[in-house]
């Protein structure tokens, strides 16, 4: 399968690196340090020098593409293979490779990129795209649903990969709806979608299973070699903690605030904890919406923004806020600030009164 796929692995490798190009004619345009990775609030929370940027992201990117062809054409079962649905597996890193580097750039040279637009839309065209070809791979240890069912009977593969095929087209469908929603709310929906899209196909075929079962229909249990039992181990034990890791950093966290006689102590969980002496402010503001730029430094989920951030009114500033915040204190001393962003209107009321009047006592 390496030798007859010869020229699609070439040719798919080179137009993975071709970033690397773009970036050598436009090198003395660049900046040092480039933004190479948005969080989930679609701010910028990741940075690389430039020549990491340019040469060492579609590098990696070729590792992996390496790695998934290895361990797509060594399986003596992919000969049968449809060739469409094979294409993924070529195509599918290189496309990665060119879009994310494109994004890089573009932020590059300063031109906008719209998280809250771009997420709905990649995750509900990669659905659309993936569940039109999974009904058409056929039976393999490396692509589609590898579950034990699907893989010791091909009437229970066709029959869950028709299903889950209809699935993602839904799921696809409805991440592009979520285009139309709140940012907060549209990764709840992608979400939803992505834990439905992994569960039902394994439901469904378990209760093809227990049909054949109940028809007398034995499946061919082949013996798995001691490699098998070892990855199929580790990824029963990892992958339900990584989901659950994800989802817990995604969507649990809170910012409190502690006010004291002589200082009030800022709690955000995920992120360093901060204590300020109302001595130490020297003015303090209420505001209703607030643009708070790009993050230099710090954690974002979808509910919260921590950390060192930027923007052309504060320039450097510390944030301690919910995501979603709509109020904010602001509070200065001397070059610093810093700028509190509660959930609620009237706990963040309270703290700017609470501080207010203790620098009216100071």
């Amino acid at each position: 399968m390496l030798k007859k796929n010869k020229f699609s692995i070439i040719l798919s490798s080179l137009i993975l690196l071709l970033p690397i190009l773009l970036g050598i004619f436009l090198w003395n345009d660049l900046p040092d340090t480039m933004t190479t990775h948005w969080g989930a609030d679609g701010n910028p929370d990741g940075f690389s020098g430039k020549a990491f940027a340019v040469f060492g992201l579609p590098c990696i990117f070729l590792v992996l593409h390496f790695i998934c062809l290895l361990a797509t054409l060594c399986d003596k079962k992919q000969t049968q293979q449809n060739a469409k649905a094979l294409r993924i597996v070529f195509w599918i890193l290189p496309a990665i490779s060119l879009f994310a580097n494109g994004i890089m750039y573009r932020a590059a040279f300063g031109l906008e990129f719209d998280m809250t637009f771009f997420l709905p839309v990649l995750f509900g065209l990669m659905f659309l795209f993936l569940g039109n070809y999974l009904p058409k791979i056929t039976q393999n240890r490396t692509l589609g649903i590898k579950i034990s069912w699907t893989l010791n009977n091909e009437e229970n593969w066709n029959k869950t990969h028709r299903f889950t095929g209809k699935l993602w087209v839904i799921g696809g469908l409805v991440g592009l709806f979520s285009l139309l929603l709140p940012m907060n709310a549209a990764v709840w929906v992608m979400v939803g979608v992505l834990a439905v899209s992994v569960i039902l196909p394994f439901l469904y075929s378990y209760r093809i299973y227990r049909q054949h079962k109940k028809a007398g229909i034995v499946y061919d249990t082949k013996p798995k070699s001691k490699g098998e039992k070892v990855a199929v181990t580790v990824s029963a034990i990892v992958l339900p903690i990584l989901l659950i890791g994800i989802g817990v950093l995604m969507f649990t966290g809170k910012v409190e605030v502690q006010c004291n006689e002589t200082s009030f102590a800022v709690h955000a969980t995920y992120w360093t904890d901060i204590e300020v002496d109302y001595s130490e402010i020297d003015a303090v503001s209420y505001r209703e919406m607030l643009d708070v730029g790009v993050r230099t430094n710090g954690f974002a989920s979808a509910r919260l923004s921590l950390g060192i951030f930027q923007n052309e009114e504060f320039g450097t500033y510390t944030l301690y806020a919910f995501t979603g915040a709509k109020e904010f204190v602001v509070l200065t001393s001397g070059e610093k600030t810093l700028v509190i962003g509660l959930n609620h209107r009237d706990s963040a009321r309270e703290l700017y009164e609470t501080v207010l009047t203790k620098i009216g006592k100071s």
